[in-house]
């Protein structure tokens, strides 16, 4: 397995070796870190796309998490990317098949980085048997009344299971809640995840339009959880050239950190920023953007970190 992760370190999958949990802990995995096209995006050849072109090692996937229960040795993936196969490899070498068993995949919204990995659960591809797959209503029948996704239920490769805002999902002792937030709609809902042991709760946003438009303020929310994965697709104003940036309305990582600016450090080092769009600096650790982002006490989420639960 040593090897295998030092396979992965080299294609820019992990930033160091890490050793998996104790018997019995549960915690966070990261598995992507990306905006749904991933880093560099398809098409461009930009100078800030062309490092990850010419150096796999700096390629990113889109984002994903990995629940792991050393407890019923059960894993979990918070949404499923078009980068399914290599997470999920990454996701056998933290822990592997002959130990743990993939028990089910709860879904944000559908979104192309979200939800279109579920195609390698078909007949083409792993062809998985009833995986419990947990999303809101309008996306389960968006996912039931449209292709390809709709054979995926007919054959029996998925098995849809029923999310409402606001209840918990029990796994064995572990409460996953979905949160309605608001974001772009067009074929579903859009929720994050509140995911809760009997130690720690950690939230989980890669999406969202403003903090704003939150029932409850965001600094609120951090100040109540353990681990805040917020979404920071964009790091400042002006970033897509060309493009009208409001109709991809996303909070800036700059107005996010203005948001929990009255928040402590320790409280700041709860966020860890994820979901980041290929034009944003923040992919760049070396960046003069990600030193403020971390010099101010905030965490930029990497491949193979972990969170305990």
């Amino acid at each position: 397995m040593r090897a295998l992760l030092l396979i992965l370190m080299l294609a820019g999958w992990f930033s160091e070796p890490m050793l998996r949990a104790d018997e019995g802990d549960a915690y966070l995995y990261i598995l992507g870190v990306a905006q749904d096209a991933g880093y560099p995006q398809a098409g461009c050849y930009q100078a800030h796309c062309m490092p990850g072109w010419l150096d796999p090692r700096l390629r990113r996937g889109a984002t994903s998490i990995a629940l792991v229960d050393g407890n019923t040795k059960a894993t979990y993936l918070f949404d499923a990317t078009p980068q399914l196969p290599e997470q999920l490899y990454a996701l056998q070498v933290e822990a592997p098949a002959e130990e743990f068993r993939l028990s089910g995949v709860f879904l944000t919204h559908a979104h192309m980085g979200h939800y279109a990995g579920l195609m390698y659960l078909g007949q083409e591809a792993m062809a998985s048997k009833n995986l419990p797959v947990y999303a809101m209503p309008r996306l389960q029948k968006y996912l039931r009344d449209n292709g390809p996704w709709s054979q995926l239920v007919a054959y029996g490769n998925v098995s849809l299971r029923d999310l409402n805002e606001g209840s918990p999902v029990d796994l064995a002792g572990i409460k996953v809640t979905p949160i309605l937030v608001p974001h772009r709609d067009e074929f579903s809902e859009t929720v994050g995840y509140k995911i809760a042991t009997h130690g720690k709760v950690a939230l989980f946003i890669p999406d969202v339009d403003k903090w704003s438009k939150l029932d409850t303020n965001i600094a609120e929310m951090v100040a109540e959880v353990d681990y805040a994965l917020l979404d920071a697709t964009f790091f400042g104003a002006g970033e897509l050239p060309g493009r009208d940036m409001s109709k991809v309305p996303h909070p800036l990582v700059t107005e996010t950190m203005q948001a929990l600016d009255n928040l402590s450090m320790k409280q700041r080092n709860k966020v860890w920023f994820i979901h980041m769009n290929h034009t944003n600096p923040l992919l760049d650790r070396d960046s003069e953007q990600a030193t403020i982002v971390l010099s101010a006490g905030f965490n930029i989420a990497v491949e193979g970190t972990r969170l305990p639960l």
